[in-house]
């Protein structure tokens, strides 16, 4: 099954199921010497683990990494990191409803057509357990990149925006509440409107958005490995994800050129950032900031009429426990995915020149 690798040099391949026996890693390209924090990488987990609020799925999983290979005394040897976690809270019979039948919006119906077969417990390869994995190895990668600070953050829910520029918030504040948004105030407001979504049995989505500072110039390649097009192929494999923009992002077609260019300091920097920190496919310097678009999760307790897999019409009903707005829990996949792409191309870019 192809498609279960993401990187080139610093690459991870991940594997295993939502209600299987466990789910996990290896981290191939990561170079030797790195001193590894591995409490720091649980906290990473931690934050992601589903049951830990009451906004969010209520499967108790302890998300607890075991690693096998490639850290010797708490240092990378240059070898493949492998890492497991184990499931130990499966309720496969919450999903026996839908083993012959389709649920809307999820990929039951064409991992079906596509394998011929499909594991259907909690949406199986498809789950968005799978990101788990991811964690570890972008907790890994932010370690290797110490010096560049990643923070995303929540900033809607619904029709409930932060429309606060980034400079002007405090990310230290950005772990004080349930929904991972900076602004108290707003994130209140979020985290009860969730609450009430909940108790209708339905869902909402929501936006991500990361900021990535002190990152060094000359990160990206020309053509089709520009940064922020491995970026966007990054957020849009995170599962629910429907946008990704960077910079200016769509609100710059209502701009004319002259005010859009990002004018140049003395120093290299430039007096604005439309540019969103990239400038032809490769880092400047300045901050990169991106959003990302996730859909309300497709998962309704709701009554739903459906098809079944010999083409009939039946009626079944959302079961299991599934989170009512995905953005809070997916804030820590943002950043790992994010360091897997700086990490790579940090790694690419020792091959460019003596």
């Amino acid at each position: 099954m192809a498609g279960n690798t993401f990187g080139t040099l610093f690459k991870v391949m991940t594997f295993g199921e939502s209600h299987g026996v466990a789910i996990g890693g290896v981290l191939d390209g990561c170079p030797a010497g790195i001193q590894l924090d591995l409490e720091v990488i649980q906290k990473e987990l931690d934050r992601r683990k589903p049951g830990q609020s009451a906004i969010v799925t209520q499967r108790k999983e302890p998300d607890s990494v075991e690693f096998f290979s490639g850290i010797f005394e708490g240092k990378t040897t240059g070898t493949p990191i492998g890492f497991a976690i184990h499931n130990t809270n499966q309720k496969s019979h919450d999903y026996s409803h839908i083993k012959d039948s389709y649920r809307p919006s999820h990929a039951d119906y064409v991992y079906d057509q596509k394998y011929g077969f499909r594991d259907y417990r909690g949406g199986g390869r498809s789950s968005a357990r799978e990101t788990a994995s991811r964690v570890v190895a972008g907790a890994i990668a932010k370690q290797f990149l110490k010096d560049i600070k990643i923070n995303a953050y929540v900033s809607q829910v619904g029709n409930l925006a932060l429309n606060t520029d980034y400079k002007d918030l405090d990310f230290s504040l950005i772990e004080s509440n349930d929904v991972r948004c900076p602004d108290p105030k707003m994130a209140l407001k979020m985290e009860n409107y969730i609450k009430e979504i909940r108790k209708e049995g339905d869902t909402v989505g929501g936006i991500i958005t990361c900021v990535v500072q002190n990152v060094p110039i000359g990160l990206g390649e020309p053509a089709f490995d520009k940064l922020h097009a491995e970026l966007g192929k990054a957020m849009l494999s995170i599962n629910a994800v429907k946008g990704f923009e960077y910079g200016s992002g769509f609100e710059g077609v209502k701009m004319k050129g002259s005010a859009h260019n990002d004018q140049f300091n003395q120093d290299g920097t430039t007096k604005t950032n439309h540019s969103g920190g990239i400038q032809g496919g490769i880092s400047n310097g300045m901050d990169i900031y991106f959003n990302i678009a996730f859909k309300p999760v497709a998962t309704v307790i709701q009554g739903y009429e459906t098809i079944d897999k010999e083409g009939n019409m039946v009626k079944t009903q959302g079961k299991g426990r599934h989170d009512p707005c995905v953005v809070p829990r997916a804030v820590p996949i943002v950043e790992a995915m994010t360091a897997l792409v700086l990490a790579d191309y940090a790694l690419l870019n020792r091959t460019i020149k003596l």
